[in-house]
């Protein structure tokens, strides 16, 4: 498996398994299915309310002596309502606490958007706290101190566009250590992979097969599927490979980790397999002409202009 390697020689497999809208003990199913089919890298959130069954299936298969807590780079996120001054480092003690885990591999801020402590999900400007209330410098440097701290090995973002993750630059002690946002043929992002690289920031991509199982909500009007693109099955067939190993393979090839999500063994087990294809010049050129800058996650549903939130991604 290809690894990713962090400044301090820490590694994190290329491949891991995404746990979005993953529950209860579908999930908890699937990381077990998922470190017994050789994954080692493990991305949940609070944000997903399942970190305590995915600290069940940890705790049950470390308890089996042949997989221990060394081996698994495991990465959780804060959520948005916990960016205020003393409340980053709670609750990544929350998170730990349902992971069943001492310490995390690696800690994201899950947006660069701020509400209310306790707010789940925003229905109101009023649950918002404006980034002029709490900075995102303010929030980073309690991120340091987690790590500081020995609660996180490595911090990093997700959904940080270039223009925010300079300015966070400026005034951090520790560059983020990793940037998590969409990355998929239709979402290329060379740009801010670009600068991500100059700054020795590693990415992780995620919806990577174009998050079809997302709610009706969230959905846009005909929708492109990734897995019905022509020139993506062409390669496919060429390489004796799914669409979907194709997709997950192509990251590796760019250099970024990717996190596909799946709770079937059948799916799980085809997707870390997507390790061993390989694709070749000609393949990634094709793949390359197929950006459209195409959004699956809008990041719409966090607009708030009366609390200065428009454009999450400086778009």
């Amino acid at each position: 498996m290809k690894t990713l390697q962090f400044k301090n020689g820490d590694t994190m497999h290329a491949i891991g398994l995404g746990t979005w809208k993953s529950k209860g003990n579908d999930v908890k199913n699937a990381v077990k299915e998922a470190l017994y089919a050789g994954y080692r890298h493990i991305d949940t959130a609070a944000a997903y309310d399942n970190e305590e069954f995915i600290g069940e299936a940890l705790a049950e298969v470390f308890a089996e002596g042949r997989i221990f807590r060394e081996d698994v780079f495991i990465t959780s996120k804060l959520w948005n309502d916990s960016h205020g001054e003393g409340q980053v480092i709670p609750a990544l003690q929350t998170s730990l606490k349902k992971l069943q885990l001492d310490y995390l591999d690696l800690y994201l801020m899950h947006w660069p958007i701020a509400f209310k402590l306790g707010v789940g999900f925003p229905s109101s400007p009023s649950d918002y706290v404006s980034l002029e209330e709490e900075p995102l410098s303010m929030t980073w440097r309690q991120m340091e101190l987690a790590k500081e701290s020995g609660y996180a090995k490595h911090i990093g973002v997700s959904n940080f566009s270039k223009k925010k993750l300079k300015a966070l630059i400026k005034d951090a002690s520790v560059t983020p250590e990793m940037n998590q946002v969409e990355l998929h043929p239709l979402l290329q992002q060379k740009e801010l992979l670009d600068f991500c690289t100059s700054e020795g920031i590693l990415m992780t991509a995620y919806s990577p097969l174009g998050s079809g199982d997302r709610s009706e909500g969230m959905k846009g009007d005909d929708e492109p599927n990734l897995l019905e693109i022509e020139a993506l099955q062409k390669i496919a067939r060429k390489r004796d490979a799914t669409v979907a190993q194709v997709l997950i393979a192509w990251h590796m090839h760019r250099g970024t980790a990717v996190i596909p999500k799946s709770t079937t063994k059948e799916h799980i087990v085809a997707n870390f397999r997507a390790a061993d294809v390989k694709l070749d010049k000609e393949d990634m050129e094709t793949i390359a002409k197929l950006d459209k800058h195409y959004r699956f996650i809008t990041g719409k549903f966090f607009d708030a202009p009366e609390k200065g939130y428009t454009n999450v991604y400086d778009e």
